[in-house]
């Protein structure tokens, strides 16, 4: 039976991505940034405390995985916040870049022991992080932390594949969470649910391998433009 790591577990994609992975029947370890009895209830393996901030406490959360294979790690903590160049807060800003960007790489980094040949990891970005598609502006802590998010991915692609460890960047779609700003109803009707872009991102990440690693994936299979 798999392992599947699944980061931001106790909330919106994660929590919905770990649902549908225990349906299937897969080994779950659920890294929470607190607690989730919904998903113990499921039979996954729920690892609270789970901060991808906190040096500590990732560092606590590898210590606790030692001798753990992961085949599938999926990160999905993240952070979103409103902003425009009028309307500026660079502590805000920051506080994405550290979640969105920096979060997934101290969790990989501290679990690389747990990877090996054919491990497969999986970086929750945002088409927002695209530089192509931005035709709208805004959002400078948003876009800039998941465009650096994507560039973490395809260094990883490269620096992993000759460990035999395959890496995809994934955009989810426009999800229905908490994270999705106040929008008009015509827009909010556009939204789909979570469970819906966790079936996604599970099949994207079992299309995975060495020969496309490195892709800038939407869950719906669309290869999305850097």
């Amino acid at each position: 039976m798999p392992t599947y790591l699944v980061t931001g577990a106790d909330r919106g994609i994660g929590e919905a991505l770990c649902l549908e992975l225990c349906a299937r029947g897969e080994h779950v370890i659920a890294a929470c940034f607190e607690d989730s009895s919904v998903l113990a209830e499921k039979g996954a393996q729920i690892e609270g405390g789970v901060d991808v901030t906190s040096d500590a406490a990732v560092q606590a959360f590898a210590q606790r995985l030692i001798g753990t294979h992961v085949d599938v790690l999926i990160n999905v903590a993240g952070i979103y916040a409103d902003d425009s160049l009028d309307a500026l807060d660079l502590t805000k800003v920051q506080d994405q870049f550290e979640v969105n960007a920096l979060g997934p790489l101290r969790v990989i980094h501290a679990l690389l022991s747990c990877l090996d040949q054919g491990s497969k990891v999986g970086i929750v970005t945002s088409r927002m992080g695209s530089i192509a598609d931005n035709t709208s502006g805004r959002l400078y802590g948003y876009r800039m932390s998941k465009a650096a998010a994507n560039m973490l991915g395809m260094s990883l692609a490269q620096d992993l594949k000759g460990r035999g460890i395959a890496v995809a960047l994934l955009h989810p779609g426009m999800v229905n969470t908490s994270l999705v700003p106040n929008l008009p109803e015509s827009a909010r009707r556009q939204l789909i649910e979570p469970e819906v872009a966790a079936r996604g991102l599970i099949a994207r990440m079992d299309e995975l391998t060495l020969e496309n690693t490195g892709k800038f994936w939407h869950a719906n299979g669309e290869v999305l433009p850097w």
